[in-house]
């Protein structure tokens, strides 16, 4: 199918593409990457009367180390996160989740920030914000705000990105010595999308878990994380007996059911192998 008319407007910097966004309003739709806004206006799900394409603005590219973080541009594309050596010494479970979206095509041309604007229930990036604490800068025109993940996700491709606000960078602490993190996901054979993925970041200090953080998509409505298994973690041994005991806490609180993917049980099983897929290979970073 073809999409509805629209206007084509190339954005040549953040303030040009603001002033874009607030001109059009809600007739305007920001373009990224494209692999989650074109297919829906191809099929007239979506119908923006102007389209804004900030795929040019060179500001939003790139993956730096600053101030105790990784700061990555918005429109950096999957593939470069893939093979950042920064990106895999400093936060290996970003590595590990954007080396497992989609197909080649896609991690060329999907960027990071668009994922996260999207908030797609089934994407990777969301559950690894969380579960390493990341942040969203975003820019309005009153300025910039910074966005905690745990305050971003609020509900099925809904986030607290309030109107005419651009996301302009990823923000992710380096986590503590000691710490390790990874992903692991169980994608739709189709799309690639998670069916279900876990997040982990463990810290052990002396043999002992002494923080953790972990995160699913995929099984709910938005990326969350799973507070059960956290605290089944910290303070327990860092050993890969304790941390499967704790992963089988991973379908708690979760609203499962059956459909074509599967039954309830089947679903509950999936969260806690692939926790303990994430956790014991976080548990093996932290004490490399």
């Amino acid at each position: 199918m073809y999409p509805a008319s629209f206007e084509y407007h190339r954005a040549t910097s953040v303030t040009d593409a603001l002033a874009l966004m607030a001109r059009y309003g809600d007739d305007a739709k920001v373009l990224a990457g494209g692999h989650s806004l074109l297919p829906l206006m191809k099929l007239r799900f979506a119908t923006p009367r102007h389209l804004i394409d900030i795929g040019r603005i060179a500001a939003l590219g790139g993956i730096t180390e600053s101030g105790g973080s990784v700061v990555i541009g918005a429109m950096t594309p999957h593939t470069d996160v893939a093979s950042s050596a920064l990106v895999a010494a400093r936060i290996p479970a970003l590595s590990d989740a954007a080396s497992a979206i989609g197909d080649v095509q896609v991690r060329n041309r999907g960027t990071i920030g668009g994922s996260l604007a999207h908030a797609d229930p089934g994407a990777d990036m969301p559950a690894v914000m969380l579960a390493l604490g990341g942040q969203i800068a975003a820019n309005g025109v009153t300025g910039e705000r910074v966005i905690a993940a745990d305050a971003y996700f609020t509900g099925t491709f809904t986030t607290s990105l309030g109107a005419g606000e651009l996301v302009t960078q990823i923000r992710i602490p380096v986590p503590a010595m000691g710490s390790g993190s990874a992903y692991a996901k169980h994608p739709d054979v189709a799309s690639g999308y998670a069916v279900v993925g876990v997040a982990a970041l463990v810290t052990v200090a002396g043999g002992t878990i002494s923080a953790a953080r972990v995160a699913l998509t995929g099984l709910a409505p938005f990326a969350a994380r799973m507070p059960a298994v956290e605290a089944a973690l910290i303070g327990g041994p860092a050993t890969p007996a304790a941390v499967g005991k704790a992963a089988q806490a991973a379908g708690s609180g979760l609203d499962l059911f059956d459909d074509a993917r599967g039954s309830a049980a089947y679903k509950a099983n999936l969260a806690a192998v692939y926790a303990a897929r994430a956790l014991m290979n976080a548990l093996a970073r932290a004490s490399a």
